[in-house]
């Protein structure tokens, strides 16, 4: 069977760099058996794939992009912790906020980016609760943050 960061590379991905915070934070705590990651940006290379509002500036299809990337980014935030990411039982909980325009109600079709990419990664444990929010705005006017709760089996 393959690993985790085996089927990424299948799907095209690597585990990124876990990316800098951008304030006073890190980017993962563990508590017990669970990790909790902060909020994750789209950031590639150091920066933001996109700025604005889905719905706006930036479109849905680009916004699941984005929300792609979030998930990456917060799935290198896991593995930083537990060293790697077989170890992952269960994504438990993902939070997906989307900047968006009061109009635009697609959250969960951009939220669906980090939710398909953690079920072909994860399989069966990477099924999830989910919340898909739409916000005024988000940190460095990104369109998409994403936070992850996984649980951890033991080494």
């Amino acid at each position: 069977m393959s690993t985790p960061e085996e089927r990424l590379a299948d799907l095209g991905h690597a585990v990124p760099e876990v990316a800098a915070p951008v304030a006073a934070y890190v980017p993962a705590v563990r508590s017990g058996a669970h990790v909790f990651t902060s909020g994750q940006l789209p950031m590639r290379s150091g920066e933001l794939m996109a700025t604005g509002k889905v719905g706006g500036e930036v479109t849905a299809e680009e916004a699941y992009e984005c929300a792609v990337q979030c998930a990456l980014n917060a799935i290198a935030a896991v593995r930083a912790e537990v060293g790697e990411l077989s170890r992952v039982a269960r994504v438990v909980k993902v939070v997906c906020f989307v900047a968006s325009t009061p109009d635009f109600t697609g959250q969960p079709g951009v939220a669906n980016g980090v939710s398909e990419l953690l079920g072909k990664v994860f399989g069966e444990a990477g099924v999830h609760a989910r919340s898909a929010v739409g916000v005024p705005v988000l940190p460095l006017d990104s369109p998409v943050e994403v936070e992850l709760v996984v649980e951890v089996a033991d080494a």
